[in-house]
């Protein structure tokens, strides 16, 4: 095949993908955040979104229509996903909230497809022969990529909820220790001053007998 079809092939599989995104944002306490997707009537969309760290890992969310219709709402989740088919077309409002805190942060993932993601093969257009073997190679390639960023992105989301969760048990674990060494100072220092006390009495009645 020649070197600009191999390259057409390479750039037809690197577009291939749905509107939307993924975004991973910082919800500060008693504070609402709302995103904004265009959607056209008709084409299908998944929002899935999971608290990283933060509280209880928890928000509220709502997700609205152009015509105001509630389509979405809960609250106190740590994670869910969302499929719906939009009736109208028109901007399409989703709102992270995280109001009901008042002292704690969140941070919160979300990923947004919009349409059904056409196969790869689609996209590089109609075949009169049978696909060479580059182009098997670069669908297969495409494919399995996709899953290696499926992965990545789940075993990230772990990781990240695990590491804050551990530090989080770290700073309670060295403020409990703080605590308990400040504790056995103050105790030892009250047991020297009543030791001190039974001497200095024992000494003053010796005193007045004499």
């Amino acid at each position: 095949m020649e070197p600009r079809k191999t390259l057409c092939v390479v750039w037809m599989l690197v577009l291939n993908t749905v509107f939307g995104g993924e975004l991973t944002f910082e919800l500060p306490d008693n504070d609402k955040m709302c995103f904004y997707e265009n959607v056209d009537k008709g084409v299908q969309a998944t929002l899935e979104f999971q608290v990283i760290t933060g509280g209880n890992y928890d928000v509220d969310l709502e997700l609205t229509a152009p015509n105001g219709q509630v389509l979405y709402k809960d609250i106190k989740k740590q994670y869910d996903s969302f499929t719906w088919t939009a009736q109208t077309q028109g901007i399409h409002t989703f709102c992270f909230s995280n109001e009901f805190s008042t002292f704690t942060h969140k941070v919160v993932y979300f990923d947004l497809e919009v349409g059904d993601e056409k196969p790869a093969v689609e996209e590089m257009g109609a075949h009169h022969t049978a696909m060479t073997l580059m182009e098997t190679s670069s669908v297969n390639v495409f494919e399995s990529l996709k899953s290696v960023i499926d992965y990545q992105t789940h075993h990230r989301l772990r990781e990240a909820q695990g590491r804050g969760f551990a530090e989080d048990l770290n700073e309670r674990v060295l403020y409990w220790s703080v605590g308990e060494s400040v504790l056995v100072v103050l105790i030892g220092i009250g047991q020297i001053l009543v030791l001190r006390s039974f001497f200095t009495t024992t000494t003053t009645k010796s005193y007045s007998r004499t």
